[in-house]
Order: C-alpha cells, then sequence, then structure tokens
C-alpha cells in the first residue's frame, strides 16, 4: 500500500467502478490522488524490492526444506503468502544462467584433439610424440594387432612421416571428408548416376561439405562451433523440456482426476528452481575446490546431486500424497522417460545447431 492520499471521489480511475474502501473491487487499483512527488516514486520503487525479496527467501525457505509444500499451497488456493511460481522461475533460471556463461567459460578448441585408440589405450597424438621408443612400440604393437587395416602405417618411422603429413597437408587440422566424396560436385554426380541416398542423408552430406567450407575444412573449429552453439542452447532446452516433464507427471497420475496439468506444470516450476538453486551451490563449491585445492568438497557436490534425486522423490509424495511403493516406481519411470526425453531434445538441438554454425 502506498503511503499517497486517499481520493475523495469514489469512481476507480482504471475501470470507472465504484470504489468501496481504498481498492477498487473490480481491477484492484488502489483510490488515491493522481500527483506524486519523486520521493514518492523513489519509496514507491524500493517497497517493491524489499516485499519481492520477502517473498522470495520466504518461499525459498519452504522449497529447500519442504518438498511439495509450496506447489500444494498454490493449488490449495494459498498464494499470497509465497511468490509466484513463474516469476520465481525466471528470476532463478536468470541468475542461474547468469553465472553459468560468466564462471563456466567452456573452450571446445582447447579440449579437441586427434586420438589415437589402440583398443586399450586412448592416447592423443601430442602425448604420443613423447613416448620413449619403448613404450611407442608396446603401443603401436596393440594398435596393429587391433587394426589390420591401418598395418602400412605403425612402424616407428612410417607412423610419425605419415601423421605428419596428414597434419601439414591439413595446415595442422583434423579434416572431414563427408562419406568418402572430395567435392559436393562429386556427390551430385553420384547421385545422378544411381547413388541412393534419402533425403536426410543428402542433408547431412551436404552440410558437411558447406560446414568443410565455410571452415577451411578446419575439423577443430568446426566442432568448437558447434559444441559453443549446443551449449548457449541449454537454456531453450529446458524450456522445451518443462512442459514435457510435467506431461510425464500427467501421464504417470492420470488416475488422479484432481491434478490437472497446471498442477503438474506448477508442481515442475518448483522443482526446476530447486535444481538451479542446488547447482548454483555446486558452481560455488566447484570454484573453491579449484581455488582452494579443497578436494574434500568434492564429496559434498556429489551429495547434492544425490540430494536432487531425493528431494524429487520427496516432492512427488508429499504433493501427490500417495504412499511410498506407489511413489517409488512412478520416481523411477519418471527419470528413465526424462532421461529419454532430454537425450531427444540434445540430439534434436545438436542437429539444428549444425545448421546455425
Amino acid at each position: 500500500m502506498s503511503h499517497l492520499k486517499e481520493r475523495k471521489e469514489k469512481n476507480c480511475l482504471n475501470c470507472n467502478a465504484v470504489v468501496q474502501g481504498r481498492y477498487c473491487h473490480i481491477c484492484g487499483q488502489e483510490n488515491i490522488e493522481t500527483k506524486e512527488s519523486a520521493w514518492h516514486l523513489v519509496t514507491h520503487f524500493f517497497q517493491d524490492i524489499t516485499h519481492f525479496d520477502g517473498k522470495f527467501f520466504t518461499s525459498l525457505k519452504y522449497l529447500i526444506f519442504k518438498p511439495g509444500y509450496l506447489p500444494r499451497e498454490y493449488m490449495n488456493g494459498r498464494r499470497a503468502s509465497h511468490l509466484n511460481p513463474v516469476r520465481m522461475y525466471v528470476f532463478t533460471s536468470a541468475f542461474f544462467f547468469l553465472i553459468f556463461f560468466s564462471i563456466f567459460k567452456f573452450n571446445p578448441v582447447k579440449n579437441v584433439e586427434t586420438i589415437v585408440d589402440n583398443g586399450k589405450t586412448k592416447a592423443p597424438v601430442s602425448f604420443i610424440k613423447k613416448m620413449d621408443a619403448a613404450t611407442y612400440k608396446a603401443f603401436v604393437d596393440e594398435l596393429v594387432k587391433n587394426d589390420s587395416a591401418m598395418r602400412f602405417a605403425y612402424d616407428t618411422t612410417k607412423y610419425f612421416k605419415y601423421l605428419d603429413s596428414t597434419l601439414k597437408a591439413n595446415g595442422g587440422r583434423i579434416k572431414f571428408t563427408p562419406s568418402n566424396y572430395k567435392t559436393l560436385a562429386e556427390y551430385n554426380s553420384a547421385l545422378a548416376h544411381g547413388k541412393k541416398h534419402n533425403w536426410f542423408e543428402k542433408m547431412m552430406v551436404r552440410r558437411q561439405f558447406a560446414l568443410n567450407e565455410k571452415f577451411n575444412n578446419d575439423g577443430k573449429a568446426m566442432i568448437a562451433a558447434v559444441i559453443d552453439k549446443l551449449i548457449h542452447a541449454i537454456p531453450q532446452i529446458l524450456f522445451i523440456t518443462l512442459p514435457l516433464f510435467a506431461l510425464l507427471l500427467k501421464l504417470l497420475y492420470m488416475r488422479r482426476k484432481q491434478f490437472y496439468y497446471v498442477n503438474h506444470a506448477i508442481f515442475t516450476l518448483h522443482l526446476f528452481i530447486f535444481i538451479f538453486i542446488a547447482m548454483l551451490v555446486t558452481f560455488g563449491l566447484s570454484k573453491l575446490i579449484e581455488a582452494f585445492n579443497w578436494y574434500w568438497l568434492s564429496a559434498v557436490n556429489t551429495a547434492i546431486a544425490l540430494a536432487i534425486f531425493v528431494y524429487n522423490y520427496k516432492a512427488m509424495r508429499n504433493f501427490y500424497g500417495q504412499g511410498r511403493p506407489k511413489t517409488i516406481i512412478k520416481f523411477i519411470l519418471l527419470q528413465v522417460f526424462n532421461f529419454i526425453l532430454v537425450a531427444f531434445a540434445f540430439v534434436a538441438f545438436f542437429m539444428v545447431s549444425l545448421f546455425k554454425v
């Protein structure tokens, strides 16, 4: 409530209804004088901020320590005392991704390197070049045994000559040649002469040629660009999976007629908010581990990861009110279906990323 003087007139300036008291019973607007000072504007701003903070921290306490309580309160109509779940989700997710993209600057190029696999050990080229003669011979012997098709390349002299010439030919790059065709014209010619490819195969091969041209046959740069696009698509992936997660809950509890889809959606919002907060804590602990070598905190991070699943189970039990056996079964089914859902979402966004780089 503001501290401005109440109007003597009893008509609402917003909807023109007759006002009984200080607030309009139709639209809720406060019936106060329209003239206000700059000081009133400033104090009103800070009142709104503190009111939001108060509700946020009160709701946060219930969210963390009473799983399933807030969505149950919302479902039962007791909403004024708690922060609206949509506002809380928007605020928490925005803060989460601000921190995520600020402190975790992923550099895909740095992490992509040519890998040689001898069947038992996977080693980057830079590591192989540092091997002494005995270690290298043992590595090559195992490699030859498991890869007869490339046998010609792997004696001590030929291997490095082959490796160096291959990398030098591509300017130190890993070159991706799609479907064994050197040029797009060669591929189109093969299609014209009877090569059978469906529309998806054609689209992917042609996209690979386009990427090779765009990145000058630099496979590392190509992978880096695609991974970077995929990582920055995580907020959209979560935005899409949220209503689908609620749909899974609707299917699991379809016999509970008192729960509408919106109730499952509100439950999902609160669950995702808790996950964001838990992950923010793990981010902070990871930074402490990195800064002070407090490796014992890794156990705390593991415990938090497990606590997310325990929280999900407890929230389901408290919100839906079913017994332990039924809740455990539905919890397991929910995790399995959600894993499949998220995997499909990442694959879909990976494909989209290929066409957006």
